[in-house]
C-alpha cells in the first residue's frame, strides 16, 4: 500500500472542512462571537495539514482497492478528528470525550449530543455542528469526487468504497454519473427546502441549518427544543416531507426530476418504504390518542412527525416520545433499527436489506414446501442471486448483533436496560434520540466517557456499514 498516495486523498478532505471551518469563522467574526479563534485555528490546520500532502506527493490516476479503502476511513477518522478541535478550543461542556461523541455524531449524522444547553454555543459554532451533518450526509468521499478531475479507476475504486453495497448496485450508472447525481440531489434539496423554511417564517441562519440538518438526515438543531421550538405546523409539514425525500434513493429523485416519474412507483423499495411509514404512522396515532393528546388531528401530528423522523433516521422531535406508550416505543424501535433507503442519507439496515431478508423467507419455506423446485428471486426486474440473498441476511444479523453487544456493554457500566439499548440502536442507526434517559427531548452527557466512547464506535460502524471499518482494522489489508 502506498501510503503517500492515501495521505494524498486524505489532504482534499482536509480543504473540504477548511472551507467550511473558514465560512464559520466568517460566520462568528461577522457576529463578533468568541467561537472565532477557535474555528480560526481550526481553519488553520485543516489549510496547513492539506497542503503538504498536495505539494509534496505527485498525483496517481489508479489506485488499488485496498489504498481506495484506507482512504474512506482515514478520511472520516481524520475529519472527526479535526471537528474536535474548535470544541475543545472553545471549551464549555466539551471535554476531549464529549467534543469527539459530538464531532463523531455530526459526521457520521447521527444527531446525538451531549449538549446540555445548545442555545449557548455561539453562532459560529453551531454553524460548523451543522456543517459538520451537510459534509457527511453524502459522504465526504463524494464531495471530493465530484471536484477532482477525471481519474480513471481511482474514482470507481474511491466510490465503492464509500457508497453503500446495495446503493451501488441498485444504481447500475458509472461512478462519475452516479456522484454527480447524488451531488445534484443534495445541494438541490438543500437550497429547495431552506426557501420553503424561509418562507415558513424562520430566519436564514436557522433555515440553513435546519436544512443541512434534513437533508443530511442528521437533526442537530441551532434550538433546544429542536422543531419544537417553533410551535408551527408549517415548518413541521415541510421538514417532514423533506425527510422523506431525503430517505430515498437519490437516483430514483434524480429520474423523477428528469421526467421519469413512473419509475417512483414501480420500486418495490420505495413502495415499502411510503407503505411502512403510513402503518407506522397509523398505529401511532391510535396509540398516543387519548392518553396523551386529546384531539385526534394533535395525535396525528406528533405521530407522523415523530414516525417520519426516526424512520428517515433524521432525529429531529416536536414532542417527548419516552413517556408513549409501549406499542408506540416499540414502533420506534423498529423503525430506528430499520431506517430508510439504500442511495439516500438514511442510516440504519435500509429498507431495502429488508425487502430482499422477507423476500429471503419465503424463497426458503417455498424451498422447504417444493425441496426439488428452482425458484427465482426479484426485486422488481433484477433477479437476486443467493449471494446478494446471503449477504443482506449476514448483514442483518451482524447489525443486530452488534447492537445487543453494545447495550450490554452500556448496561454494565450502569445504564438502565432500555437507554442502553435504544442509545445503541439509535447511534448505529445513525438515528440519534433513543428511549428512556437518551430520548428526544434528553440528550447523552450523562452517558459514562467509556459509554460515549463505545456509542461512538457504533456510530461509525453504521455509517461505514460495519464490513469497511472491520477490513481496515484487519493486518492483511495493510499488505
Amino acid at each position: 500500500m502506498r501510503v503517500r498516495i492515501v495521505l494524498r486523498y486524505v489532504a482534499f478532505i482536509f480543504l473540504l472542512n477548511a472551507a467550511f471551518l473558514l465560512i464559520s469563522a466568517v460566520i462568528s467574526g461577522f457576529n463578533a462571537d468568541e467561537a472565532f479563534f477557535p474555528l480560526f485555528y481550526g481553519f488553520l490546520i485543516a489549510g496547513l495539514f492539506a497542503v503538504f500532502p498536495l505539494v509534496f506527493v505527485p498525483p496517481a490516476r489508479d489506485i488499488s482497492n485496498k489504498e481506495g479503502l484506507a482512504i474512506v476511513i482515514t478520511s472520516w477518522f481524520f475529519s472527526c478528528l479535526l471537528g474536535v478541535i474548535p470544541y475543545i478550543l472553545w471549551g464549555g461542556e466539551f471535554t476531549f470525550t464529549n467534543a469527539w461523541f459530538e464531532s463523531v455524531s455530526g459526521y457520521t449524522t447521527t444527531g446525538s449530543s451531549i449538549l446540555t444547553n445548545i442555545e449557548a454555543l455561539p453562532l459560529g459554532l453551531l454553524f460548523w455542528r451543522s456543517a459538520t451533518h451537510w459534509i457527511g450526509g453524502i459522504g465526504i468521499i463524494i464531495f471530493v469526487l465530484a471536484v477532482l478531475p477525471p481519474l480513471g479507476i481511482s474514482r470507481i475504486v474511491l466510490y465503492r468504497a464509500e457508497m453503500s453495497h446495495q446503493a451501488v448496485h441498485n444504481f447500475r450508472l458509472r461512478a462519475g454519473q452516479a456522484v454527480q447525481i447524488l451531488l445534484y440531489v443534495y445541494v438541490g434539496l438543500t437550497v429547495l427546502e431552506t426557501l420553503a423554511l424561509l418562507l415558513c417564517g424562520m430566519n436564514l441562519f436557522d433555515a440553513v441549518t435546519h436544512s443541512f440538518a434534513t437533508i443530511a438526515t442528521g437533526g442537530f438543531s441551532p434550538k433546544n427544543a429542536s422543531i419544537a421550538h417553533y410551535h408551527s405546523t408549517s415548518i413541521e409539514v415541510v421538514v417532514m416531507l423533506f425527510m422523506v425525500l431525503s430517505g430515498i434513493h437519490f437516483g430514483l429523485l434524480f429520474a423523477a426530476v428528469a421526467g421519469k416519474i413512473q419509475d417512483l412507483w414501480k420500486s418495490v423499495v420505495l413502495r415499502y418504504y411510503l407503505i411502512a411509514l403510513g402503518v407506522g404512522i397509523v398505529i401511532t396515532t391510535i396509540a398516543v390518542h387519548g392518553g396523551l393528546f386529546s384531539s385526534w388531528a394533535g395525535a396525528l401530528r406528533y405521530a407522523a412527525f415523530q414516525i417520519i423522523s426516526i424512520g428517515t433516521s433524521t432525529g429531529f422531535a416536536t414532542t417527548d416520545s419516552s413517556v408513549w406508550p409501549a406499542l408506540a416505543q416499540l414502533l420506534l424501535i423498529f423503525f430506528t433499527l430499520q431506517c430508510a433507503c439504500a442511495g439516500s442519507t438514511s442510516g440504519g439496515i435500509k429498507v431495502d436489506r429488508v425487502v430482499i431478508f422477507a423476500k429471503s423467507i419465503v424463497r426458503n419455506i417455498r424451498h422447504i414446501q417444493h425441496p426439488k423446485a428452482v425458484f427465482v428471486t426479484k426485486m422488481g426486474a433484477t433477479k437476486l442471486d443467493d449471494s446478494t440473498l446471503h449477504f443482506s441476511s449476514l448483514y442483518i444479523s451482524l447489525y443486530i448483533g452488534i447492537v445487543f453487544i453494545s447495550a450490554l456493554l452500556l448496561t454494565a457500566l450502569g445504564v438502565d436496560a432500555l437507554s442502553a439499548f435504544s442509545g445503541s440502536a439509535a447511534t448505529m442507526g445513525n438515528v440519534g434520540p433513543g428511549l428512556g434517559t437518551v430520548g428526544s427531548i434528553s440528550n447523552f452527557a450523562h452517558i459514562p466517557s467509556l459509554g460515549k466512547w463505545i456509542l461512538t464506535a457504533t456510530m461509525l460502524l453504521g455509517r461505514l456499514e460495519i464490513y469497511g471499518l472491520i477490513i481496515f482494522f484487519m493486518v492483511e489489508t495493510w499488505r
